[in-house]
């Protein structure tokens, strides 16, 4: 046993650090039948709009740089952190608004599952969450028969304060997913919110409430969105975190997508010593998608810590199922990293965090810009993707 699993480890190792994952079954080489199926889903991180960005006047431009892996993927996911209100003008930062125009710019974009529910989705007060829930229900029931369907999770309308949950049917998988904040910023409304304070005893509810929602849903993958109360800006993780997650994993979670930080973090995926199968995965934090938290970027300090909130990550993942009754298994990853730019016409726009964009700088001769993303790049990059065994 000992040497079949350390093989197992060097060859995961080996393939993690290569960018794109191919997991290996335990046997070395896939299974073939019939009923095989994949899904591929993106990950993304937090959709905020400050002054810079809803000044901009075609949000497609945010998004044309980065469509390929968004449409590749068969649901992509993304955290709208404000408001989406038509009838209030767009508002910064301490109180958030959008117009619906900028987030569906994200959706023309690609994205098409999205968690509302975070500390800012009360901002706007009781108003801003119903026209919110407004335009995400008249989108979804809009797009229900289309070729990319939308899915919204977090915010209710009602005040019964139960946690709401949407099913997703994609070919052949069923997908359970769940949006959750930890965290307000205001106790206003909440009832109206998919909301679970930080408490050892409402931790243990949810616990409890996710391996019931699981026993009760007969779905391929459980997602979970969560929007932590954690220090933000912070990369670390911390154990009591860690634990947590773990425990929800244990519950019958198979993927936690965490927000807040507003920086990337680690990624761990996490196999079965017995089967040699990668099932479950935690993202502790992708970073911002967009925003102009960083205005005003640090040239000569591009590892000052707020530098961080520039950049950001989509994170890839290729689910498996190789028959009827065979639980599926993370088969393929792939990190695509992405940093915020500001134009010459002063446009924040999202662009792939590479090579091929710093030599453009360099091309077109700005040349703080060149040494900064690239350095910008190699901090980006060594975040970890952990594989853990159990």
């Amino acid at each position: 046993m000992y040497s079949k699993l350390k093989i197992i480890l060097i060859l995961a190792a080996v393939l993690l650090a290569s960018g794109c994952t191919s997991v290996p079954e335990k046997d070395g080489h896939a299974e073939k039948t019939p009923q095989e199926s994949k899904i591929t889903l993106l990950f993304a991180g937090d959709v905020m709009a400050h002054r810079p960005n809803f000044n901009m006047s075609d949000y497609s431009k945010i998004w044309r740089d980065i469509q390929e892996p968004i449409l590749l993927s068969d649901l992509a996911f993304a955290n709208i952190e404000s408001p989406v209100d038509g009838s209030r003008p767009f508002s910064t930062f301490p109180n958030f608004n959008m117009h619906p125009s900028y987030p569906d710019a994200a959706i023309k974009a690609g994205f098409n599952v999205f968690s509302l529910v975070n500390n800012h989705t009360n901002d706007q007060g009781i108003d801003g969450i119903k026209a919110t829930f407004n335009w995400a229900q008249n989108l979804q029931k809009m797009t229900a028969f289309s070729d990319r369907p939308l899915y919204f999770s977090g915010i209710n309308k009602t005040p019964d304060g139960n946690i709401s949950y949407q099913i997703i049917k994609k070919g052949l998988w069923t997908i359970l997913f769940c949006a959750v904040t930890e965290i307000l910023n205001r106790n206003d409304y909440k009832s109206y919110m998919n909301y679970m304070p930080a408490k050892e005893a409402e931790r243990k509810a949810f616990i409890e409430y996710v391996s019931k929602l699981r026993k009760e849903n007969n779905c391929d993958l459980f997602i979970l969105s969560f929007h932590s109360n954690e220090p933000e800006y912070v990369a670390d993780v911390s154990k009591e975190q860690r634990s947590y997650y773990y425990e929800l994993l244990d519950a019958g979670i198979d993927v936690i997508w965490a927000n807040h930080p507003h920086v990337v973090r680690e990624r761990e995926l996490i196999g079965s010593i017995e089967t040699g199968r990668i099932k479950k995965l935690i993202m502790y934090g992708n970073g911002n998608t967009i925003s102009a938290q960083r205005w005003e970027p640090k040239f000569d300090r591009p590892s000052n810590a707020r530098e961080n909130t520039g950049d950001g990550l989509m994170f890839s993942v290729t689910y498996t199922k190789h028959g009827s009754g065979t639980p599926p298994e993370i088969t393929e990853t792939k990190p695509y990293y992405i940093t915020t730019y500001i134009n010459t016409a002063w446009e924040f726009v999202i662009k792939n965090l590479d090579d091929k964009f710093i030599q453009y700088l360099k091309d077109v001769e700005r040349t703080n810009w060149a040494s900064y993303i690239e350095a910008r790049k190699k901090i980006t990059e060594n975040t970890k993707e952990i594989l853990t065994w159990q």
